[in-house]
């Protein structure tokens, strides 16, 4: 008997219970493009945070972390210059500094990060202007909404795994797919894990699905 998949994103994906553990509210009504070269991206929600306050952010070239922040801003019209294939939390790519040195980049972030990209890139040189333009806030659930035994559970960023825990408690028959090596620092210990093979809600379905199968 197949395993019942959880997907933790807001995302729906065929295959997967959807159970979202993060809603995203805007904390800001503008965006200060005064002092900036190239804007900056780690998420399709800040890209979406972003168009929804200014399109004009459109006018501006971006570095995009991540394929799916690539895709989202290719698809409402922003440029691409630059998309590091191996730019993930702590994995900061040596390109980003050799490219960039001498520019002003503005990265538009939530409230709430995992790691502090400003302070390591300024060591390289790198100035890096921060805008907080949305915030995430954890959706509540009741008991009776915990995934049942033996459920494979994707977290999808160190925020789904904090929102999981202040609702649930875990059961040991649990798995959990993680989207990254960041995010699985954020996963206690005693949690059994497998960490997906590519950082992308579709490379965690893939490892899910395979083990469900």
């Amino acid at each position: 008997m197949s395993q019942l998949i959880y997907l933790l994103s807001p995302l729906n994906k065929e295959g997967t219970l959807s159970l979202p553990m993060i809603s995203f509210s805007l904390v800001t009504d503008k965006i200060d493009f005064s002092k900036v070269d190239i804007l900056m991206f780690t998420s399709k929600q800040a890209v979406d945070s972003a168009n929804e306050i200014d399109t004009s952010w459109k006018d501006y070239p971006c570095i995009a972390i991540g394929s799916a922040t690539k895709k989202k801003i290719e698809s409402l019209g922003g440029k691409v210059i630059y998309a590091p294939k191996d730019f993930y939390a702590e994995i900061l790519s040596q390109d980003i500094v050799n490219k960039f040195a001498h520019k002003k980049l503005l990265y538009l972030r939530p409230k709430e990060v995992s790691f502090d990209s400003k302070a390591y890139l300024e060591k390289h040189g790198v100035v890096l202007e921060e805008q907080i333009i949305y915030e995430t806030s954890c959706v509540k659930y009741t008991r009776e909404d915990k995934p049942q035994k033996n459920a494979i559970i994707i977290f999808t960023s160190p925020s789904t795994i904090k929102c999981f825990f202040e609702n649930f408690e875990w059961d040991e028959s649990y798995l959990a797919v993680i989207i990254g090596k960041s995010t699985k620092n954020h996963l206690p210990e005693y949690c059994k894990c497998i960490v997906s093979d590519f950082p992308s809600i579709n490379a965690c379905m893939e490892k899910a699905l395979f083990i469900s199968s």
